[in-house]
């Protein structure tokens, strides 16, 4: 394995270089009835990095990734390594206006896109959003069909094929100053920020993650379903690389195949989103697979309760983790260990990882005591950059000395663990996306039935939060909760669409006359206690 020392130095693309030396025979990829060595997605991405260099792309340019996990992004993502790039990963369930001010404010010059996924087609969407984006100049399409294209349009294979057997110019990369991603968060109005990570911030915590869960060239990783994410990008693919590990693709989300996949490839390390453990024990109570391979399961993005965590060590993996995940620091900055003591397994985030620090401050930024209440604020190899082309927004959340404000409450004890309490920030964390709840009432204001709107996040089982929306409806005004769910589905994220909808004649209100948001949630989640109970 690499350890964090040794891969100290190196940038994206040396790391696979390194491996495919090493162990070109090695499976890296699992992708349906595909295995794809290390050798493999060296010899591809050169390449495509071939193409990607005819085609004008430089260091420094901005290549977009808008694709599920699949080969191809994996491909990509080591092309434009090569060739200095820096990669922007987009979720494909964005909406057409989230993309084009992401791809507009990135200044992605290409972008590698799917050409249809879950119903979407991405040809066309991508032929009307290149007129309005004068940095975009090329489309490169995954897919299998016989398409018509201009000279701005090519298919991915088509490059593979014209790359072949060409050299590039290499590319001297300072690891610890070149940015290697951009990869999109919402901000606290709910407005998308670019943090901007480095080869290094990436590679470091990837590798501290590594070690802290032992992985190896014998690993096989399940759970990485969304490589936009930094844990899928750093943990998942990086991971895999600096370790000699395998990465199971998954095409869908659900628990169903995630552990169909553990029983069929034998995966010994499973990561995921704590939604993705609570209906894995449904799934597995009904199907009761054999998932005897798995050695460690790590959940991270959102809380993990203390009944959740004893389930899944009883019915799916014996040593269960859980971190302290964010993506302004490359992403795992928090860990629990088998070493910790029962208390601090099930209550905690853990302890930094070799590296990190971690203090709690008041509302001016100062340290507070041993046990005290506050904002964490984190200090490592992992913390971003910045935000890209947001300087103002940057210095907001960074503080002199070099701490990340993170917006997150908790405690740090005595014995160094953290105690996750709540968000300082107003954010509901829905399924591991964080949504905030301004852009969705901006929507629901818009509705021609709607006088007022709040946005509540109430417990929920799977989800970990549901997004409930609060309607004040205009007086005399007919309107259904399917509707005011169709009429946000047109211009927000899937994950973004309100999970219940609540009519009320008036909001509960503080002394100057805002909606009381805890209230109007205690109020939601009564309701639905009512019901089930």
């Amino acid at each position: 394995m690499v350890s964090g020392k040794s891969a100290s130095g190196m940038s994206i693309a040396a790391i696979l270089a390194n491996r495919a030396t090493r162990d070109p025979e090695g499976t890296f990829l699992f992708h349906q009835d595909e295995i794809i060595t290390f050798g493999q997605v060296e010899m591809r991405s050169d390449a495509l990095a071939a193409s990607f260099h005819s085609l004008g792309i430089e260091a420094g340019d901005r290549v977009a990734l808008v694709l599920p996990p699949c080969p191809e992004f994996v491909i990509s993502l080591f092309a434009a390594a090569k060739v200095g790039a820096v990669i922007v990963p987009l979720n494909p369930q964005f909406t057409k206006p989230e993309l084009r001010y992401m791809l507009r404010h990135s200044e992605a010059a290409l972008a590698v896109t799917v050409e249809e996924y879950r119903g979407e087609d991405f040809l066309t969407l991508f032929d009307e959003l290149m007129p309005q984006l004068p940095e975009l100049q090329y489309a490169v399409t995954v897919g299998e069909e016989d398409l018509w294209y201009d000279d701005r349009i090519f298919q991915f294979e088509d490059l593979l094929s014209a790359g072949e057997g060409r050299d590039f110019p290499s590319v001297e990369t300072d690891p610890d100053q070149d940015s290697f991603a951009i990869l999109y968060t919402s901000g606290t109005m709910g407005k998308p920020k670019g943090v901007e990570l480095t080869h290094a911030n990436l590679l470091a915590v990837t590798s501290g993650t590594a070690e802290a869960l032992g992985l190896g060239p014998g690993d096989r990783m399940i759970g990485v379903t969304a490589f936009f994410h930094v844990m899928g990008l750093g943990p998942g693919i990086l991971g895999s690389v600096l370790t000699g590990s395998s990465l199971i693709l998954q095409s869908g989300f659900g628990a169903a195949e995630t552990l169909a996949l553990v029983q069929r490839h034998g995966a010994t390390v499973h990561f995921g989103l704590p939604t993705l453990f609570s209906t894995g024990l449904h799934e597995q109570r009904e199907a009761s697979l054999d998932l005897s391979s798995l050695r460690v399961a790590l959940a991270a993005g959102g809380p993990a309760s203390d009944d959740l965590r004893r389930a899944v060590e009883r019915e799916i993996c014996q040593d269960f983790r859980v971190a302290y995940s964010i993506t302004e620091a490359a992403s795992m900055v928090c860990l629990t260990s088998p070493e910790d003591p029962p208390e601090k397994r099930l209550f905690t985030a853990g302890r930094p990882l070799p590296g990190n620090e971690i203090l709690i401050v008041d509302n001016h930024g100062s340290p507070l005591p041993t046990e005290s209440f506050g904002e964490i604020a984190v200090r490592g190899p992992g913390v971003m950059r910045g935000y890209y082309r947001q300087p103002r927004e940057t210095r907001q959340v960074m503080t002199k000395e070099g701490f990340l404000l993170t917006g997150d409450m908790g405690v740090l004890d005595e014995e160094g663990y953290l105690h996750l309490v709540g968000r300082r920030k107003e954010v509901i964390i829905r399924d591991g996306f964080s949504v905030y709840p301004l852009e969705v009432e901006d929507r629901l204001h818009t509705h021609p039935a709607v006088q007022e709107a709040a946005v509540v996040g109430v417990p929920d089982e799977v989800l970990g939060e549901a997004l409930c929306a609060c309607v004040v409806p205009v007086e005399g005004a007919i309107v259904t909760g399917p509707e005011i769910m169709d009429w946000c589905r047109v211009v927000l994220a899937g994950y973004k669409i309100p999970d219940l909808v609540r009519f009320l004649d008036d909001f509960p209100r503080t002394g100057n006359g805002k909606p009381r948001r805890v209230e109007l949630a205690r109020i939601v989640q009564a309701e639905l206690s009512s019901r089930t109970g």
